[in-house]
């Protein structure tokens, strides 16, 4: 409250605020940690995947207890959250951030952060934003470099600065080029300094901030004050990611790994499957948050009505083939 421009107001609308954070690993984790302890008072967390062994040394919400057992994201992150400030209620969604999800929502968020680490999550983001009229916070890092970017009603959108989802070997992964975690740091530190300027009404900064913490190199670089004339979004009213089909199978970045979600995932009963199961795989564990096992060489997590993350395996056709062998369902 001490600080200039927050004061005692400022920290009351940062109490009464609910932020949607999409993503727990990395930049989700550090911005969850650092809006928790300022006291933002509702954080919603939506996270489809598990505590792993490599995310310890960058994703700083977790312990080696969580990745031992395997605990999804969303519920270790939000547990941590309230262990530092028990005053602020933290909501984990397991689950993938789809348009269905979104949909699910009590109401809309005051803010949106981007904790994630592909470019279709940051366009469904962008596109149900706009749509919403919802500011959000894009963000993105990798290696030693670093992006984040302010995104408010009628200004430039995601979609204005790449029509397109860029190259997958333009921008890197974490599985190519490694990550630093002080890349991390300076990214959700502007991206969380932006938000609680957002919050509690100040002028955000404009611009893409973007870092290198290898080199020493940190800028804001300018970009149009208004929308681009051909924005498909922006100019046009089209919101392509909402109506998009989200894919069955999806390689996640930075491990041997692949997210089964299927069409007709509603009605796996998990408590069945693993009567099932039991005396024909290895490792069998239920948990109140999913189904764990090892067969045919990958290590299975599956949720409540039928999402499954398989480890050991990339290619999504043979991680269907094995999901289909075990679960039995296509």
């Amino acid at each position: 409250m001490r600080v200039s421009g927050i004061g005692a107001a400022g920290q009351e609308r940062l109490g009464r605020a609910t932020v949607l954070i999409v993503g727990c690993g990395a930049l989700g984790s550090h911005a969850a940690d650092a809006l928790a302890r300022a006291g933002v008072g509702t954080l919603w967390l939506v996270d489809r995947d598990v505590v792993e062994w490599s995310n310890l040394q960058r994703q700083v919400l977790f312990t080696e207890r969580d990745a031992h057992a395997g605990t999804p994201k969303a519920v270790a992150a939000a547990a941590r959250l309230l262990e530092c400030n028990s005053g602020i209620r933290a909501t984990p969604f397991v689950a993938e951030c789809s348009a269905a999800f979104l949909r699910t929502l009590p109401h809309p968020p005051d803010l949106v952060l981007d904790g994630t680490d592909n470019f279709p999550t940051r366009y469904l983001i962008n596109d149900w934003c706009h749509r919403h009229a919802v500011p959000w916070i894009y963000a993105g890092a990798v290696a030693t470099e670093g992006a984040a970017m302010v995104i408010t009603p009628g200004r430039p959108c995601l979609r204005c600065l790449w029509p397109a989802a860029p190259e997958q070997a333009e921008v890197g992964t974490c599985e190519t080029a490694g990550i630093l975690a002080p890349a991390i740091a300076a990214v959700t530190a502007f991206q969380v300094a932006e938000a609680l300027k957002l919050l509690v009404g100040a002028e955000p900064t404009r611009g893409v901030f973007t870092c290198d913490v290898w080199r020493g190199h940190y800028a804001v670089v300018p970009v149009a004050e208004g929308p681009a004339p051909d924005c498909v979004v922006c100019r046009g009213g089209e919101h392509p990611a909402l109506v998009a089909a989200s894919p069955a199978a999806v390689t996640l970045c930075g491990r041997d790994a692949v997210q089964i979600d299927p069409a007709d995932a509603a009605g796996l009963d998990l408590a069945a499957l693993a009567d099932r199961l039991a005396g024909a795989v290895q490792d069998l564990v239920r948990t109140p948050h999913l189904l764990r096992f090892c067969a045919d060489g990958c290590r299975w997590s599956v949720f409540p009505g039928g999402r499954a993350l398989l480890f050991g395996v990339r290619d999504p056709l043979r991680a269907r083939a094995l999901y289909e062998r075990w679960l039995g369902r296509r």
